[in-house]
């Protein structure tokens, strides 16, 4: 095998080991790299694009009685005290606290707004076959196909990881399978097939 081959596999199994590290909390390493992971998912949920049916909570500064946890509706509104129906779905968070900072300041002298993601379920995927940890997941900040699986603790002893199989559903309904081949991957080969999870889709391990 090729120098790069090596490296590369070298660097793929360590990306795997930090994210399960990160979300297994196994010992010093896991913590630092579980800190690192809050960093960046605290980063990532101020982009983060609000959708219909995601749980918020929002507060102001010193007026508790502003404080309120909702969904967004179906029509993308949320209605909050004093400033009625506010338009959530398509900001990010830092957007909407924006936005609301600018509605209650019609109303309170220099607000403070927070806004926090509570739940995602406009933004989720699955994963589903031989992994140890299978099910439904949110998207709070971009992931690769390789990441989810560490997220999910890695493969069951029978898993054929050059079968993964990714099933997309485009915009008009149409689904598209997409290939995954973790032995490949981490051998150095096919690396644009590590392609970011997308809302909706299904990693299927057989």
């Amino acid at each position: 095998m090729s120098g790069r081959g090596w490296s590369f596999k070298a660097v793929a199994a360590g990306i795997f080991l930090l994210v399960f590290c990160s979300f297994g909390g196994l010992g010093l390493a896991g913590q630092q790299a579980g800190a690192q992971s809050q960093l960046g998912a605290a980063k990532g949920q101020a982009e983060y694009v609000i959708g219909m049916g995601d749980v918020l909570k929002i507060m102001v500064w010193k007026e508790p009685d502003l404080t309120c946890e909702l969904a967004v509706r179906s029509d993308g509104r949320i209605s909050l005290p004093l400033v009625g129906d506010v338009q959530a779905a398509g900001q990010t968070i830092g957007g909407l606290k924006k936005t609301l900072e600018q509605r209650y300041g019609k109303l309170i002298t220099d607000p403070a707004v927070s806004v926090m993601l509570t739940q995602s379920k406009s933004r989720r995927y699955y994963i589903i076959g031989q992994i140890k940890q299978p099910g439904e997941f949110p998207i709070d900040f971009p992931i690769t196909v390789l990441q989810a699986l560490a997220k999910s603790g890695g493969f069951l002893d029978w898993a054929k990881k050059d079968k993964i199989t990714i099933v997309r559903r485009g915009e008009e309904g149409q689904e598209s399978i997409l290939p995954f081949d973790y032995e490949a991957l981490v051998a150095g080969h096919n690396q644009q097939q590590n392609v970011l999870v997308q809302p909706g889709d299904t990693i299927v391990v057989p």
